[in-house]
């Protein structure tokens, strides 16, 4: 079994920082309609001086393999960063997802998200892989902190 493999299942059988946790400022559910596949997701956001910080995200997976270990790999990923580097992730890994195989995605960028790369030869379950992904935006999105907004502001000011 080749190490990508073994990444998703080992974040299938054992998914990093899950369970639903306090304090949060939004939490949202996402239901993949095709598969079944669902998650909640709560995030807690603080302000360290100038910086937005992703202190918590927290989530309840349930699915198949793909999908939770892609919401683990997603907390692993972003809890404790500042907001620009979870938004940074987060277009990583999408773009990488939604690519039908032509990005391989950045493994100093993704970490171990890199091991869903394959994924995205096969659109019936790239949605599995997004679910946690898009729960994440939707409830920062909802806690007034914007990924896709952020990102837009910081490639405005590399212009």
């Amino acid at each position: 079994m080749d190490l990508y493999q073994e990444l998703i299942l080992e974040h299938s059988k054992r998914p990093h920082r899950a369970g639903l946790r306090e304090p949060f400022e939004a939490e949202v559910h996402h239901v993949n309609p095709t598969c079944g596949d669902e998650v909640t997701v709560r995030v807690h956001v603080t302000q360290d001086g100038n910086s937005t910080v992703l202190e918590d995200v927290s989530y309840d997976a349930l699915g198949c393999s793909i999908s939770v270990a892609s919401a683990s790999m997603m907390a692993q990923s972003v809890i404790g960063a500042p907001l620009e580097e979870a938004s940074r992730v987060y277009e990583a890994v999408r773009t990488m997802l939604t690519s039908k195989g032509s990005d391989a995605g950045d493994e100093d960028v993704i970490g171990d998200g890199i091991a869903l790369a394959g994924v995205a030869k096969y659109p019936a379950r790239v949605k599995c892989a997004l679910l946690g992904w898009m729960a994440l935006e939707d409830a920062l999105a909802q806690s007034g902190h914007a990924l896709r907004a952020h990102q837009a502001t910081q490639e405005g000011h590399r212009s």
